[in-house]
């Protein structure tokens, strides 16, 4: 198949994943919730409240749409798609298997975080051009909260960087085959503290996905909805599939970076279409595991204090992963042969 096709058919592919994956999602959130809270969840349309997620779909997509008064049209309009957009676009470069991938480019991790960085400029311009008080403080709390976050993840990507010596994702993938073992979580010869970066990178896309117990942006006990306040039916829908659309891309880099990505626990990988999906089951297999883990981790410990928030990063994790760069530099300095 000629390139640009197979590229657009992936597009459409993720497009449709984005969306169903969102949908589904929050029917895992709820049933999670329930059961963590001795709750039945959605029972009541579908078999086990399946259909509750394309009821809810369309319900959202037949709400009026409408503009508060005193908001900036464009910005308002705009916002939500800086949110989805470049989550659709950073699916573009995540290797769910070793073939199964639109586009595999050299730096594909600097272009995944690239476009992350234009998450934060939705809800900041989206709570902007609302015109409301509670969405301008949530908005000026998701920006402190991303600049402390994102900087701790950069670090320990770059650690991650210096180990395979490449941002190339599936090259990162490659380096990890072998037996699980050989997963860089568990390597501590070339980084004696390889696990805690994992634990870095996990709390800090937490915080970067504006998820529990860092959920500021949408703090509904003390600012209504957040930067969601005023938008009404698919303004809002929007919103939400980039929150969960950053949720799975968050998942699917600490998969690719430290739990060996599509390959398996074992030294087996099948040749042809059957490769393809063995290393997707896997790749599916850890990435929802830890979306698992995500939902389990917001219905279990309660939203913390924003400065709380803040000292967590500033006064622990930058320390912590500065100092695990200085350390996997020495070794890889010290023992290049590692």
């Amino acid at each position: 198949m000629p390139e640009p096709f197979r590229v657009i058919l992936f597009i459409i592919f993720v497009m449709a994943f984005a969306g169903l994956n969102a949908a589904y999602l929050v029917w895992c959130e709820r049933k999670g919730a329930a059961h963590v809270q001795r709750r039945i969840g959605p029972k009541e349309v579908g078999p086990y409240g399946l259909l509750q997620p394309i009821a809810d779909g369309i319900k959202l997509m037949t709400k009026q749409l409408f503009l508060p008064k005193g908001a900036d049209p464009i910005l308002f309009m705009v916002a939500p798609l800086m949110v989805m957009v470049p989550a659709i676009m950073s699916f573009c470069v995540i290797p769910f298997s070793e073939t199964f991938v639109a586009r595999e480019i050299n730096i594909g991790l600097l272009l995944i975080f690239a476009f992350a960085s234009v998450n934060v400029l939705g809800l900041l311009l989206g709570a902007w051009g609302s015109a409301n008080k509670y969405a301008v403080i949530a908005a000026a709390r998701t920006v402190s909260q991303n600049v402390a976050y994102e900087i701790p993840m950069l670090i320990t990507v770059i650690t991650m960087v210096m180990v395979t010596n490449t941002m190339n994702l599936n090259e990162i993938v490659r380096s990890q085959a072998g037996w699980f073992f050989h997963w860089h979580i568990f390597r501590l010869d070339i980084s004696l503290l390889m696990p805690v970066s994992f634990l870095i990178f996990f709390v800090c896309s937490l915080a970067e996905t504006n998820r529990a117990p860092f959920d500021m942006a949408e703090a509904e006990s003390e600012l209504i909805a957040g930067v969601y306040t005023e938008y009404p039916g698919m303004g809002f829908g929007v919103f939400f599939m980039g929150e969960y659309a950053n949720i799975v891309i968050g998942a699917a880099l600490a998969v690719i970076l430290f739990l060996g990505g599509w390959q398996s626990p074992i030294p087996f990988n099948p040749a042809g279409f059957l490769g393809v999906f063995w290393g997707l089951f896997w790749f599916l297999l850890k990435l929802y595991t830890l979306i698992f883990t995500v939902i389990w981790i917001r219905w279990t410990y309660p939203r913390t204090q924003f400065y709380e928030l803040l000292n967590l990063s500033w006064k622990v994790l930058i320390p912590i992963s500065l100092f695990n760069l200085i350390l996997t530099a020495l070794q890889i300095k010290i023992f290049p042969w590692l």
